[in-house]
């Protein structure tokens, strides 16, 4: 038995993967080192990351920038407390996240994961509500095919049929949940799209503390891209029956769909926004949450006088700073510009897919490219196929989908396309 080998043994025998049995059935692939858009293997082989390591590495990996913004903060401290403490780090952070936020948003509350920044954003609703005396206001509004993480509160808000968490539903608090959108990105608006959204804030708004929903692209619950007129009537609607919007940013923001965030094709601001993953450009965990100035103010006034939460590792300096140079680093190029050569590239090579017998549908959006099938994938035999194709893919049910990193040249991209055409043509 070769190095690799055994490492594969141990891994098999002690490591719990995620979204993975004990011991885990799926092949794994160890990784020796990651530079620009590939993940080198222990066995020498190199791959092109096709989705960002879920969706986070929007500059690739090792990138001198992020690099250097981590050793020089590493030389001053990479951790203290927030409790009581603050630092440049996450002061400067901050200021950056409300400039390049929508207006309203003016506080951010730093945790370590996407799952814990809505955990957080669902929280403050529920508080917000108690403080301003109306204490029945606990429920929250989602519509269906939506996911926002692993955690319970979060997991409540995740679609409950196909949300990956129905194993758990007589534990999580029941939610409402509106009819997925069906007016695609480019189709023409139908108001009857939102109506079932309307009805249950109509019928529930004295329980509903704030709807919660992933703005024009639904992620990890499906991959679909809706009407922005959604979004925006959504929000009048949250408006008018007293409702806080929460908008989950975490997989689409930082560029990914061809806006900075996601809701800009909307043209509003959520009361609550939530932001993730590629926040620190894969570097190293770290999320936020951000409010206006009127929800956080409230909070003085009510009964504890202060937000009942605090994450151990909150606004570590390290990550912060890392995350800083991250946005940064985006601000120093046309990366709308490479966003939608990606997107062009991506509509180009992979319509081709449409004509394949296994293939239901073909959709582009920003740097987001998805083959959906007609039938769910088999993990344990698609995904070596790829990784022999020197490409590194993550399909889920019946998804093969591609968010690679922004870096990315067209050779590089040519060779995810290519190898999810001649994949899917073997299905």
């Amino acid at each position: 038995m070769n190095l690799t080998e055994q490492l594969i043994a141990l891994d098999r025998q002690h490591v719990w993967h995620p979204y993975a049995a004990m011991p885990n059935p799926l092949p794994v692939f160890p990784v020796r080192s990651a530079r620009g858009v590939r993940i080198e293997l222990e066995d020498g082989r190199s791959l092109v990351d096709g989705i960002s390591s879920w969706w986070t590495c929007i500059h690739g990996y090792n990138h001198p920038r992020l690099n250097q913004a981590a050793q020089q903060q590493m030389a001053q401290m990479s951790h203290v407390m927030f409790g009581g403490l603050t630092h440049r780090p996450a002061v400067d952070l901050a200021k950056k996240l409300i400039d390049i936020t929508p207006a309203p948003l003016q506080h951010v509350f730093f945790s370590d994961s996407g799952s814990v920044a809505v955990e957080v954003a669902m929280k403050l609703a529920v508080q917000y509500w108690h403080c301003r005396d109306q204490p029945s206001k606990t429920r929250f509004l989602t519509i269906r095919n939506g996911y926002h993480g692993d955690t319970f509160a979060a997991m409540s808000a995740c679609d409950p049929v196909n949300g990956m968490h129905h194993l758990f539903s007589g534990m999580v608090m029941q939610q409402y949940f509106a009819d997925a959108p069906q007016v695609q990105f480019h189709e023409d608006w139908q108001e009857q799209d939102i109506a079932s959204f309307e009805a249950l804030l109509k019928a529930h708004s004295d329980q509903i503390a704030a709807a919660i929903f992933e703005p024009v692209v639904q992620n990890a619950g499906g991959v679909r891209f809706y009407h922005p007129q959604y979004v925006r009537r959504a929000s009048q609607l949250c408006k008018q029956y007293n409702v806080l919007l929460i908008l989950d940013e975490i997989a689409t923001g930082f560029g990914r769909s061809g806006k900075l965030f996601a809701c800009e094709y909307a043209d509003i601001s959520p009361d609550i926004m939530c932001v993730g993953k590629a926040l620190s450009g894969g570097f190293i965990s770290l999320a936020a949450t951000l409010t206006t100035t009127h929800i956080s103010q409230t909070f003085a006034t009510g009964e504890a006088g202060v937000f009942m939460h605090g994450p151990t590792f909150m606004g570590n300096p390290l990550a912060c700073a890392v995350a800083l140079e991250n946005i940064q680093l985006l601000e120093s190029y046309d990366w709308q510009a490479k966003v939608g050569a990606i997107a062009q590239q991506l509509k180009t090579e992979l319509e081709p897919c449409r004509q394949l017998n296994a293939v239901k549908d073909v959709r582009v959006l920003g740097a987001i490219g998805v083959v959906e099938l007609t039938r769910p994938v088999n993990m344990a035999t698609i995904q070596p196929q790829f990784v022999d194709r020197g490409v590194w893919l993550r399909p889920f049910g019946r998804l093969i989908y591609t968010m690679p990193p922004y870096i990315i040249e067209p050779d590089e991209l040519r060779q995810v396309t290519s190898a999810i055409y001649d994949i899917v043509s073997g299905l």
